[in-house]
């Protein structure tokens, strides 16, 4: 242990490699990336395959289920999820976290190709899409316009789109809500009926005089001359001069039976930004950009574009970065009040500024290294490797603080000269700061080992933290003995003709610790009187907490207020756009006169989500001013909505949402925020009827609002049969008739019109489509091959029907979602509830009812880290037996650990904090905390017995010595936690449970620490009470 000595006698080369140290980890930390959380890639896939006009059924049975199969044997799969729809389906692969995803992608895309015959022939070929298709976007902005609506998506389109998709580190830009050009043929159908025109003919007609087609080349001299035929339409009329037919020598054009329009595609969305007409611009990032680099290049742009473009106004409505941002400065805050309320104590109790400041050089030297550490290792920034920091500011100083109190403690009871003192009281409590940051490193150990997300989450918290100590050991045992040799020489003229303020403080201080250390001397001689006692009373105080257990509810992780509301209005599945736009308008007007505090908000109405049940609702989201500058926090905003849209707005059901930890939970799980129950079997009409009993079960049970379940009733549908057999004798094809409805009702595509380099489409419909009956539709008439022509009524029969919107399936099973939100109550507590209710469901064989989605994830991550603790508390009793080189001794540290529970459950409870992720961690790092303080205590004594005390002497001389360091060291980690447990301001919601249990369980372990281990070790050492043993040297 020759590092003290040496830092001692060669002062400048250690002075110069603390500066070095210091330099680099300053570059380091202005190179260091700042994002919300550490980098993860979702180990998740999403395979997309279409197949024009499937019904959902057909779309599972002939593409979805075929999909998963093959997908089932890539190597590393977890689970598969997928969805059927209309002509859509989407299969989404999870694979074991740590899995690379692009090996997995290329892994999945090599089987797909290998059994691709097995699907259909004219499926548009499966694609793969390596982020999530649920991943959240990191801004989304919302543009408006007096503009034509048509002018502005093309100029959006055209000029600002790829403004924001060159921006480094942005992934996609996806614009919703546009209107897309095209030119619409609607066809009269009385004048077609008049003229006797078949609507295939029309269809080809069009096609025929629309054409761009090579015709070869031809040699003119010395040249190769190529020949083209452009016989495109360049303008309107010339659709409309088109002819379809001779008829008596005349011609029969289509401006004589149509209408020829330049329009736009119907509308499936309509978006309004700030109460105006717009278009809403969702924008993702790459999974290893910078997220809050990336939301300031994409706010730069937005000012750049707000400039050039003046008839347009782009706002951004939701915005990570900015949120990231605050939080990331907020918990800096904290690291900094943290390290000054560590200084103020050590002020107090050393009562010296210079013997402070030698002390304090640790904290931000340590801190400075530490970010070296994390730039070569690769790290972010992030609200975890701060929170490692702040968690390990009030520990930096604590092994500094015991060498400082033993080189002080030398040189006042043995008058040492100040080298000597400096060196042997380094040398002497060596060996217990050593095992106690050891013990304090095997904690995190475990952590690194934890699988999941939480493990994810929590493996750059402990690194950083395992760097900070590593840092602040190195620091204590060479810097700070140094620095006492050569700054603390003049301490005793110091104190020989002090100052008279600082003498009246010096002495008021002075007369505290005596009167606390006479005290606590009483008390202890007491407690060695009477050890069985306090044994009983502490073993009883722990019981009595243990009672506050089921009193705390769990979660996943904490909630925080990320400044956002969003509201849900769900109609009837098939109500037209119109209406839905109407009563979300009704809805708009009673949330924006309620939400004084919103800043900006996009209103959707249509099929905004990826989800095809997403047609017939409209959505409203508000982005709020900062929690720092409102009064009502999100919650209380969506409970206050909530209340005033009850039964408000006819024919909608209304969901509020107020998401917590919203985009932090989504880009880890991809799920919903609430409880999720899923119901799987086979039957959809099982699984509907299972569904809705669920729904009503839970409905009432406290803390539940917005029960939905995922399967609607379906689009009301006619169905129209063709009669195989009357049609093959007209000599005509299936094909034909479908092909005839299609061009009247959906249209039919006849070719691209060109325009200022852009390609629109051409549609042919009949005019008003959708607002004609059946009848009208089933009076069109097709030719046969004879040139008659026939009535599509007499091929076809009708049927009424309703047929299902989407097919969910996972783990390739059918499965239908009940969702449902949970407000005023935590996640855990409302879960269990539930799941005693789903017990008493009856249900036929083969079909499940499981609580899934964040519960889900939730008890995955506790019995990760009940393990970790297990195994941390174990690797600490092994660090203690090697450091002893005793079974016994450790025995009496680890006794302080089951105490610290105590504390935790007090402060937990009086805080209304959850148990969840956080708080769980919280408790493992004090298994490698709270022993430090009895680590002094044993390793004391052990010194003094073998220097010849008797075990009673011994412990309580111990207890003497070592009181002032404990509560030292105590003192500075919980007031360096303070700020973080007091949780104010935003992201500091995510650390504040684990600080919590932090300084909750510190505070009760110490306190029960210096009583109940000078008792246990005199029980384990009972040795001749008042004899003299040999001196050991």
């Amino acid at each position: 242990m020759n590092l003290p000595s040496f830092s001692v006698k060669r002062p400048i080369f250690t002075t110069m490699v603390t500066l070095i140290v210091v330099i680099l980890g300053a570059v380091s930390l202005s190179r260091l990336q700042i994002d919300m959380l550490p980098n993860i890639e979702l180990p998740t896939l999403s395979i997309r395959t279409n197949y024009e006009g499937a019904s959902p059924e057909v779309m599972e049975r002939l593409v979805t289920q075929i999909i998963e199969e093959i997908v089932a044997t890539v190597p590393g799969v977890e689970e598969i999820s997928s969805s059927s729809s209309e002509g859509r389906s989407t299969v989404r692969v999870s694979f074991v976290w740590g899995t690379k995803i692009d090996t997995a992608a290329i892994d999945v895309q090599g089987k797909l190709e290998d059994e691709i015959n097995e699907l259909p022939d004219d499926i548009v070929r499966p694609r793969i899409r390596k982020f999530d298709i649920a991943s959240f976007p990191v801004v989304l902005l919302g543009i408006s316009s007096g503009l034509n609506p048509v002018e502005l998506t093309e100029l959006i389109e055209v000029q600002i789109r790829y403004r924001f998709a060159r921006i480094p580190g942005v992934a996609q830009v996806d614009v919703w809500g546009g209107f897309n050009r095209e030119v619409r043929i609607e066809l009269d159908p009385d004048r077609i009926k008049a003229a006797g025109l078949p609507l295939d003919r029309v269809l080809e007609a069009i096609r025929d005089a629309n054409l761009d087609l090579p015709a070869g080349k031809i040699e003119q001299g010395r040249y190769e001359v190529t020949l083209r035929v452009p016989a495109e339409f360049v303008n309107l009329d010339q659709i409309r001069n088109t002819v379809i037919v001779q008829r008596d020598g005349a011609a029969v054009t289509l401006g004589q039976i149509a209408e020829v329009k330049d329009t736009y595609e119907k509308l499936t969305r309509i978006v309004r930004v700030n109460g105006g007409r717009g278009l809403r611009v969702a924008i993702r990032k790459q999974a290893d950009a910078n997220t809050v680099e990336v939301s300031k290049r994409i706010l730069d742009e937005i000012e750049a574009v707000n400039a050039s473009f003046p008839q347009i106004s782009v706002v951004p409505v939701i915005n990570q970065g900015n949120f990231i941002e605050r939080s990331i400065a907020n918990v800096a805050r904290s690291v900094l009040y943290g390290g000054g309320l560590a200084i103020v104590v050590l002020l107090f109790f050393l009562r010296s500024i210079r013997s402070t400041l030698v002390i304090s050089l640790s904290i931000p030297i340590s801190i400075v290294a530490t970010f070296a550490l994390m730039f070569f290792g690769g790290f972010t920034l992030n609200l975890m490797t701060l929170g490692g920091l702040a968690l390990g500011v009030g520990m930096m100083v604590d092994s500094s603080i015991v060498v400082l109190e033993n080189i002080f403690r030398r040189r006042s009871e043995n008058s040492e000269a100040p080298e000597q003192a400096s060196v042997e009281g380094a040398r002497e409590v060596g060996p217990a700061i050593i095992a106690s940051t050891i013990t304090t490193l095997v904690i995190f150990l475990p952590l690194i080992f934890v699988r999941g997300v939480s493990g994810i989450l929590f493996k750059e918290l402990a690194y950083v933290i395992i760097f900070a100590l590593i840092c602040s050991l190195t620091v204590a045992l060479s810097l700070v003995p140094m620095l006492a040799s050569r700054l603390l020489t003049s301490s005793r003229q110091q104190l020989k003709d002090p100052a008279p303020r600082a003498n009246r403080w010096a002495a008021a201080a002075n007369s505290v610790f005596v009167g606390l250390e006479n005290g606590y001397l009483g008390l202890l001689r007491w407690v060695l009187c009477h050890r069985l006692l306090t044994v009983l009373a502490a073993v009883a105080v722990l019981g009595a907490s243990l009672l506050l257990l089921p009193l705390i509810g769990s979660e996943f992780l904490p909630p925080s207020d990320e400044g956002e509301v969003r509201v849900t209005g769900k109609m009837e599945i098939g109500t037209r756009l119109e209406l839905v736009d109407r009563q979300t308008r009704i809805m708009e007007q009673i949330v924006h006169s309620a939400v004084p505090e919103a800043v900006a908000s996009v209103v959707s109405v249509g099929a905004s989500g990826w989800r095809a049940a997403a047609g017939s609702e409209g959505e409203i989201r508000m982005s709020l001013t900062p929690a720092a500058r409102r009064v009502r926090s999100n919650v209380e905003i969506a409970q206050d909505l909530r209340r005033r849209l009850d039964g408000r707005i006819p024919g909608m059901e209304i969901r509020v949402r107020a998401p917590q930890g919203q985009f932090l939970l989504e880009r880890l799980l991809g799920g919903d925020e609430g409880l999720t129950i899923e119901v799987r079997g086979y039957e959809l009409t099982t699984l509907d009827a299972l569904a809705g009993s669920v729904a009503k079960l839970i409905a009432d049970v406290p803390g539940i609002t917005d029960v939905q379940t995922s399967l609607e009733a379906g689009i009301p549908q006619q169905e129209i049969r063709v009669n195989r057999d009357k049609v093959a004798d007209l000599g005509l094809s299936v094909r034909d008739v479908t092909q005839l409805l299609q061009t009247a009702v959906a249209g039919s595509k006849a070719g691209e019109y060109r325009a200022e380099g852009n390609s629109y489409r051409i549609l042919v419909q009949l005019k008003d489509a959708e607002k004609r009956s059946i009848n009208e539709i089933l009076n069109l008439t097709l030719t046969t091959a004879a040139g008659e022509k026939v009535a599509l009524r007499n091929v076809v029969a009708t049927e009424t029907s309703r047929g299902p919107i989407l097919i969910d399936r996972k783990d390739q099973q059918r499965r239908v979602t009940v969702q449902a939100n949970v407000a005023g109550r935590d996640l855990g507590s409302v879960a269990l509830d539930v799941q005693t209710l789903l017990d008493q469901v009856p249900r036929p064989v083969g079909y499940d009812l499981t609580v899934a989605g964040k519960f889900e994830e939730q008890q995955k991550a506790f019995r990760e880290l009940v393990i970790s603790l297990v195994l941390a508390l174990v690797l600490v009793y092994m660090v203690l037996a090697c450091q002893y080189e005793s079974l016994r001794d450790p025995l009496v540290v680890m006794f302080s650990v089951p105490l610290a529970a105590v504390g935790v459950l007090v402060m937990l409870f009086f805080t209304k904090t959850t148990l969840n992720v956080q708080s769980y961690i919280g408790c493992i790092m004090l298994g490698g905390i709270v022993v430090n303080n009895a680590i002094l205590l044993v390793d004391q004594a052990g010194q003094l017995i073998r220097d010849g005390m008797d075990t009673r002497d011994a412990v309580s001389e111990a207890g003497r010595r070592r009181l002032r360091p404990i509560l030292m060291t105590t003192l500075t980690t919980i007031l360096g936690l303070l700020p973080l447990a007091l949780g104010i301001g935003e992201g500091s919601d995510a650390q504040a449970p684990l600080a919590r249990a932090v300084v909750g369980g510190l505070t009760g372990s110490t306190l029960i620490t210096l009583v109940l281990i000078p008792a246990i070790y005199s029980l384990f050492h009972p040795g001749p009470q008042k004899r003299n043993l040999p001196k050991n040297n």
